[in-house]
Order: C-alpha cells, then sequence, then structure tokens
C-alpha cells in the first residue's frame, strides 16, 4: 500500500534496489548526496548528478529534464554512506523559471522495480527556493528508510550542498550547471501517462494513473455512458481539500515603440500601456494553514505518474466538487422549499388560523425558517466555492498548452512538442450557482468522437440573439480554434486538417488556416470537391480497417498518409447529395477508431429535408456551441452545465503565431 508523506515522515523500504520517480512539470537537475550519519558529505565524489551520473548504488539523469527515474541500489552504497539525499534543482541561465514558487509543487515517488508505489511525496511550501532536498534514505538499526524532506535553499545548488558541509560546494554547482547547460536545449517536457489496463468495473478504460479512481460510465464527460452528447471526462483523482494577461495586438508597442514580434517569432503578452520594469522580489513563503481552517490550494496534488496526469486528474476532482455541493446546495433548497409549502398547508388546513393575527404570524414564521435554511445552505455552498476559486486561481496557469486557453502565457513559449498529450481542452463549464468558477473541459486524445459546433439560432446568456448568419461565422471561427489547437498540441506530421467549404462562405474564418500553410489541400468547394475529399476519406478507412482486421498493419499502401485526420465540414448540408451524406455518416461511425475525425459547423433544422436519415449522426457527434450555452447535460447528479468555447482573444496574434511554427515544423518533416 502507498504512503503518502508530509514533510518530515518516514516509511520503511521493504527492498535495497528502488526507483525513484520525478515529476516537476519544469525541466529540474535531478542529483544525489551520499552523507555520513551527520549528513556530512566528504568530498565531490559522494555527488551524484548529471556531470557525474553515476556512483556505487546510484544512477541519475544526464540533463535537465522534466521526468526523472533515479536507479537506487542500496546494497551497494557503501557502508561508510548512512544518507542518500535526493535534491532538485532548477537551471540556471535559462528561459525556465528561477525559482520553484513559480511551477507546479514537485512530485516524488519511491518505487520498486516493478513499478509498485511505496512512498510518495508532493513538495509544497516552496516560493523563492530554486533547489530542494526533496527525500532522504537513511539508515536505521540496519534497516533503510526514507523521509519527506522538502527543504529548499534560495540561494539554489551552491547553498544546499555548503548546508551538508561540502567545502567545495560553490565550485561543484557551477560544474554542474555547466554540464546541465550543455544538454538544456534537449530538455524533455513532461510526456504523458501511458493508459493502463482496462478495468472491468468501468464503461471506458482510464487514462489516469495507478490507484486513480475514474468517474461513473454515465459521468457527463464520459462519450459512452450516455446517449445524449456530453464532454468527456478526465479521469477522477482523490481531493486534498480545497489573471493572466490577454496577448496585445499587432503592430507597435505603446511603451518602446519597437513593432511587435513577426510572424513564427516570440509573442508579447505585455500590456501596450504597463511599463515593462523588473518584476517586484518574490513574496515571502505564505505561512501554514491555521488548524481548522481548509488546505491551501496546491496545482498538481492529483494522483499520476506525470505533472500532465496529476493537473489533468485535479481538474477532474475540480469538476467533481462544484457538482457535489451545487448538488447539496439545490437538495437543501428544495428541502426548504417543500418544509414551507408543508407548513403553510397546514396553516390553510385549520380553519382557525385562515385569518386573524395567528395565521399571519405561522406563514412569517414557516418563511422565516426558509430563509434561514437556504441562507444556511448558501453560506456553505460560498465557502466551497471559494476554496475552489482559490484552486483555479493556482492551477489555471501552471495548465500545459493543450489545458490552457489561448489567453494563457504558456503559449508564449509553445514549441512544436515531440509526444501527444493526454487530453486538449475545447471550452468551460461552469453552473448557475457557481458562476465564479470556471472549469476547463478536456477532451482525452485522440478524438473518440466527432465535434459539431451547432450554427443554429441560439440565446446567449445575456439574452441577446445573434442571427444566422452570424452564427455560422462564430461556429467556423470556433472550428478554427478548435482545429489550430489540435494541429498544435501534436508532433509535427502527425495531424493533417481537410476543408470542405462547398459554397466558399468561411474564406474570412479559414484564413489562419489557409495562409499558414498547415491544410493538406486548400478548401475542397463545390459539388465535386466534396465527392472528391470524402471519397479520399472513406478509402482512408477502408484501406486501414483492412489492414488491421487481416493482422498486416504493415502492408498499406505506399505513400498512404497515416497521420491523424481531421475533416472540417462547413456550411453543411450545402452541397451534399444522398451518397456524401452517407459517406458523412460512414466517416462519422467508422472514422475515429482508425484515426479519422469529424468536425462538422451545422444547423440541424437546415438538414431537415434528409429526414430521420441523419438522426444518427447527430447522436455520434459531441454538440459544442459557438456561444455560452447551457445544452450539456450531467445524467451523473443532474445538472445541466453551461459551455463556453475557448476562443482568441480579439486582436490577439496568437493563433497565427501558433500555426506559422505548426507549418514550419511540418515543412522541416516534408509535410
Amino acid at each position: 500500500m502507498t504512503a503518502e508523506l508530509t514533510r518530515g515522515q518516514n516509511h520503511p523500504l521493504p527492498r535495497a534496489r528502488l526507483e525513484i520517480r520525478v515529476s516537476a512539470g519544469t525541466p529540474v537537475v535531478a542529483g544525489a548526496t551520499l552523507g555520513d550519519e551527520n549528513g556530512t558529505i566528504h568530498g565531490v565524489e559522494r555527488v551524484v548528478h548529471p556531470g557525474a551520473p553515476t556512483l556505487p548504488g546510484l544512477e541519475v539523469s544526464r540533463q535537465a529534464a522534466a521526468d526523472h527515474r533515479l536507479a537506487v541500489d542500496l546494497d551497494a552504497v557503501p557502508d561508510a554512506v548512512h544518507r542518500v539525499s535526493v535534491l532538485l534543482a532548477l537551471p540556471v541561465g535559462g528561459r525556465g523559471p528561477a525559482r520553484f514558487g513559480a511551477v507546479a509543487a514537485p512530485f516524488v515517488a519511491v518505487t520498486d522495480l516493478d513499478g509498485d508505489e511505496v512512498a510518495s511525496y508532493t513538495i509544497t511550501g516552496l516560493e523563492a527556493e530554486s533547489a530542494v532536498v526533496a527525500l532522504e534514505l537513511y539508515r536505521r538499526q540496519g534497516a533503510w528508510k526514507v523521509r519527506a524532506v522538502g527543504q529548499g535553499y534560495a540561494g539554489g545548488l551552491a547553498e544546499l550542498l555548503a548546508d551538508q558541509k561540502l567545502p567545495e560546494a560553490h565550485q561543484l554547482a557551477a560544474s554542474i550547471h555547466e554540464a546541465v547547460a550543455s544538454g538544456l536545449a534537449r530538455s524533455i517536457p513532461a510526456p504523458p501517462a501511458a493508459a493502463p489496463a482496462h478495468r472491468p468495473d468501468h464503461g471506458t478504460p482510464p487514462r489516469t494513473g495507478p490507484g486513480t479512481p475514474v468517474p461513473p460510465a454515465s459521468s457527463p464527460y464520459d462519450p459512452q455512458g450516455a446517449s445524449a452528447p456530453g464532454p468527456q471526462t478526465p479521469g477522477a483523482a482523490g481531493r486534498h481539500g480545497a489573471q493572466q494577461p490577454y496577448p496585445g495586438g499587432p503592430g507597435e508597442s505603446a511603451t518602446t515603440g519597437q513593432p511587435a514580434a513577426p510572424a513564427g517569432g516570440p509573442i508579447d503578452y505585455s500590456h501596450p500601456r504597463r511599463q515593462n520594469t523588473a518584476p517586484p522580489p518574490p513574496p515571502p513563503a505564505a505561512p501554514p494553514a491555521e488548524p481548522g481552517q481548509p488546505a491551501r490550494p496546491v496545482a498538481g496534488d492529483a494522483t499520476g505518474w506525470s505533472m500532465e496526469e496529476r493537473l489533468y486528474n485535479q481538474v477532474w476532482g475540480m469538476f467533481e466538487d462544484l457538482a457535489r455541493t451545487t448538488a447539496a446546495y439545490r437538495s437543501a433548497v428544495d428541502f426548504a422549499d417543500s418544509r414551507m409549502e408543508k407548513e403553510l398547508d397546514q396553516v390553510l388546513s385549520d380553519p382557525r388560523s385562515r385569518i386573524g393575527g395567528q395565521g399571519d404570524a405561522a406563514r412569517e414564521g414557516a418563511r422565516a425558517r426558509h430563509g434561514q435554511l437556504v441562507a444556511q445552505a448558501r453560506e456553505v455552498l460560498d465557502r466551497d466555492v471559494a476554496q475552489l476559486v482559490a484552486e483555479a486561481e493556482v492551477v489555471e496557469p501552471a495548465l500545459p498548452a493543450a489545458f490552457a486557453r489561448w489567453d494563457n502565457p504558456v503559449w508564449h513559449a509553445y514549441r512544436v512538442p515531440m509526444e501527444i498529450p493526454m487530453a486538449l481542452r475545447l471550452g468551460d463549464l461552469h453552473l448557475p450557482e457557481a458562476d465564479r468558477i470556471r472549469i476547463p473541459m478536456l477532451m482525452r486524445l485522440p478524438l473518440e468522437r466527432g465535434l459539431w459546433i451547432d450554427s443554429g439560432r441560439s440565446a446567449s446568456l445575456d439574452g441577446s440573439f445573434a442571427d444566422s448568419h452570424e452564427m455560422r461565422r462564430l461556429g467556423l471561427e470556433t472550428a478554427v480554434a478548435h482545429a489550430a489547437r489540435l494541429l498544435a498540441v501534436y508532433p509535427a506530421g502527425e495531424f493533417t486538417v481537410h476543408v470542405i467549404d462547398p459554397a466558399g462562405s468561411g474564406a474570412q474564418a479559414l484564413a489562419p488556416l489557409v495562409q499558414s500553410g498547415v491544410l493538406a489541400a486548400p478548401p475542397a468547394q463545390g459539388a465535386a470537391g466534396t465527392a472528391d475529399v470524402l471519397a479520399r476519406l472513406t478509402q482512408r478507412v477502408d484501406l486501414v480497417q483492412m489492414a488491421l482486421r487481416g493482422g498486416a498493419p504493415d502492408a498499406l499502401p505506399p505513400g498512404l498518409d497515416t497521420s491523424q485526420q481531421l475533416l472540417i465540414v462547413n456550411d453543411f448540408p450545402h452541397g451534399f447529395d444522398d451518397r456524401a451524406v452517407n459517406q458523412l455518416r460512414y466517416l462519422a461511425d467508422e472514422g475515429p477508431a482508425v484515426g479519422v475525425h469529424l468536425m462538422m459547423v451545422a444547423d440541424r433544422e437546415e438538414s431537415a429535408g434528409f429526414g430521420p436519415l441523419l438522426d444518427p449522426l447527430w447522436r455520434s457527434l459531441l454538440r459544442l456551441t459557438p456561444v455560452a450555452d447551457d445544452h450539456l447535460a450531467d445524467p451523473w447528479v443532474g445538472h445541466a452545465w453551461t459551455y463556453e468555447p475557448t476562443l482568441v482573444p480579439p486582436g490577439s496574434q496568437v493563433l497565427q503565431q501558433v500555426l506559422a511554427q505548426v507549418a514550419a515544423a511540418r515543412r522541416s518533416w516534408g509535410r
């Protein structure tokens, strides 16, 4: 059974050969020191680090990375060694963060060689520190134990090593950073966790870490659990309690007069009227929470092997908490309403109390008790929502690009990834009782169902109505934003986008995709263009299916594009005949299993002429709206969630900058 340690706690180690896994969400340097019974290091030869990655019984990574696996064989450690201190440090001289308080809390786990977790520790409470002693393996009466330390040092590695009485602390720290700097360009981001085996007690295999529960099959996020379209659910995580500047527009900076960064370069998120002065010094570490007060939120405090998975699970935990506390509030209000109605009925049933002061007093008393019950329920709800708001304020800045809004500065450091993330953000969810909190809506990758951007006439939250022309424009802009995000989170050459725009009505909204050169071909127009794209994608589905069923996945024709495919259909059903409609249905049903996905921008009423033929198509797609709308049903607890799409802020160049990098990466791969 895993021991989740807090600072100062210890746990016995059952065996000598172990692995220490580190997940930090940002590249860090990992190392270890070998000390005597007092923790003193007797020489630089007792420190294992990227410049000297192996010592008897220890081996560490040779470069900075977001995830590390340190090999430990305690039987091979010299007899004079009584303490093995595992240390983490932020690289110096790069573009990364300079203090641990600016990143999510690092997570350290001790596992056996089979991957079974023995003990874990989330290092919280760090602020200005740039180096930390995470864990300590120590001898006690002939046996080894692990202790959670979490001792940080604002002076970095030099101060850490000096604290362990190493005379050459500053020289060794400089050599470590020099060794790291040579390989810093190769620092890898946190990879997505692999999906564990299918659990028989749930309808779909989860994408979470060992021991992480998943939501029930009827969860609103689960694509298989409900017949009505709904968002997919991130894996549930254990709960521990519980603004970003908009990118500036193109042109010149109001403060510097310099031109904005060209396409393909870094994105300038500085406010045009804000002076570019040095940032203030980091605030002092916050004191620990008072007894009886809720724990301070920490980004990445859920379970999971990587920071991405822990943030993913934490988002689901926030969704679950908000759903439950809102359900409790609604239940309490319903009880108060029914109790007041019952008391008023009793008053009216007695002829003596129907009139006069006695009846008025009884009615006022019933209403007062009702108000008291509702106020108590609201107080509990406000307390829980305030805790979730505080958690969202630390989680949102720590999200990776695939989980972040377009206005998150994480896109400032965007680079085309080498690995596919485990999920993608499609928008935000919230409830009317808790309008202050927005929960990211994450869909697992690869896509398990197509998307339908409903361009039908709809009322926005402010009561205004958009006409059909405006809804079509907003719908296609939403589709372009989602497609750009998909292109951005896939490695170069592993995601291909096709567009069908029969009437050419979406030229303006499609301009970012067309001008950047990320499309496989120009948008198909007319009936002939529509038929050609559908025929090619249908043939691809058939070929891949036959290869898989025949057990010969390598027997595909040469030149076949094996990357994930996305087809964007605008202004459906214009330009579609019966054959094209049947091909579209085929792609929606069979395509996702072989890497062909569908994104439709359509008004269902305009396709009413096809009758019930298209009903299975609409049911197979996840319905989203280009404006905020409370259409997502929640059969899990009975809520109707309001969905808001994640769109690029007006005037921002972030979309063009990201697509320019994607196009450049595709060209370098010959795509």
